[in-house]
C-alpha cells in the first residue's frame, strides 16, 4: 500500500511539473496528398420492368422487336418464341445495338430484369424512343408468353 501511495505521489508530481513546462505552438501541416478510396459503387440508371399487360400489348403490335439480352447458352436452355438474342456482356454489344433501327419498338428481357433494364439505358441515350423492359424470362413465361 505504502508504494501505492509513493508511486501515486510520483505521479502527481511528475504531471504538475509537465504542466509547468512550455510547449511550442503546434504548427500546421503541409497538406498531404489524401488517397481516393472506393467505399461505394456507381449504378448506371435502369428502365424499370414493367407489367406482363403491357409487355403483351406492345408485343401485339406490328413490328415490335423482342430481344433476349442474356447470353447464349441462357438464350439456348430457353427462349421467349420470336426473341433474337444480342448478348449484354458481349463485347461487341454496343455495335450490335447501333445496327437496330431507332424508330421500331424494342421489348427486352433477360434473367431478371437487371440486364434489360441497363440494356435499354442504352438504347435509350442513343435516341430509341420506343423501348420497354419486359423483365425476366422465367416471369414471362409464367405469365402465359410462348417459349422454345
Amino acid at each position: 500500500m505504502f508504494r501505492f501511495a509513493l508511486l501515486a505521489a510520483g505521479l502527481i508530481s511528475s504531471a504538475g511539473a509537465h504542466a509547468q513546462m512550455s510547449v511550442p505552438a503546434a504548427q500546421p501541416l503541409a497538406p498531404a496528398a489524401v488517397p481516393m478510396v472506393n467505399i461505394g459503387t456507381i449504378t448506371r440508371p435502369s428502365v424499370l420492368v414493367a407489367d406482363l399487360a403491357e409487355v403483351k400489348q406492345a408485343l401485339a403490335q406490328p413490328g415490335t422487336v423482342l430481344l433476349d439480352v442474356r447470353t447464349p447458352a441462357e438464350f439456348a436452355a430457353g427462349h421467349l418464341s420470336g426473341a433474337q438474342n444480342v448478348d449484354f456482356r458481349a463485347p461487341d454489344f454496343a455495335q450490335r445495338m447501333a445496327l437496330l433501327d431507332p424508330k421500331k419498338r424494342y421489348v427486352l428481357y433477360c434473367a431478371s430484369g437487371n440486364r434489360s433494364g441497363k440494356a435499354a439505358v442504352l438504347l435509350q441515350e442513343k435516341g430509341f424512343q420506343k423501348v420497354l423492359n419486359a423483365g425476366g424470362f422465367q416471369a414471362l413465361k409464367e405469365g402465359g408468353l410462348p417459349a422454345q
